[in-house]
């Protein structure tokens, strides 16, 4: 059975080359632009691991991931950011997430943080 990994984040462009290279390593991959879909999408389907922007419009990545939290379910989490915000990432940690990436990324480290983490 493929690894499920939810990529929320309000950039088409991010999401499409995500799901592009996740898919690629035979994962079954779930797309969100938001806050609200993405915490359909874990109730659905219990995705293995969530990358999740902290920006957001509406519902940003805390929210959404402090809601994830109060789901109760083992999901990993991988924190991406365009903003150098150490205290975000830091809260995003406490509640959680086990790594993070700063936009723009080295999409190959990326893919190798969610391979570790999706087979340890």
């Amino acid at each position: 059975m493929a690894y499920k990994v939810l990529v929320v984040d309000d950039q088409f462009g991010i999401r499409v080359l995500l799901q592009e290279v996740l898919q690629r390593e035979g994962y079954e991959v779930f797309q969100a632009p938001n806050g609200e879909t993405a915490l359909e999408i874990v109730q659905r389907d219990d995705p293995d691991l969530i990358l999740l922007d902290m920006k957001i419009p509406g519902m940003d990545g805390l929210e959404i991931l402090r809601n994830i939290r109060k789901l109760d379910v083992d999901t990993k989490v991988i924190m991406m950011t365009a903003y150098g915000e150490l205290d975000l990432i830091h809260e995003a940690m406490e509640m959680g997430a086990i790594a993070h990436f700063t936009k723009p990324f080295d999409i190959d480290e990326l893919r190798k943080a969610v391979k570790e983490q999706l087979e340890t």
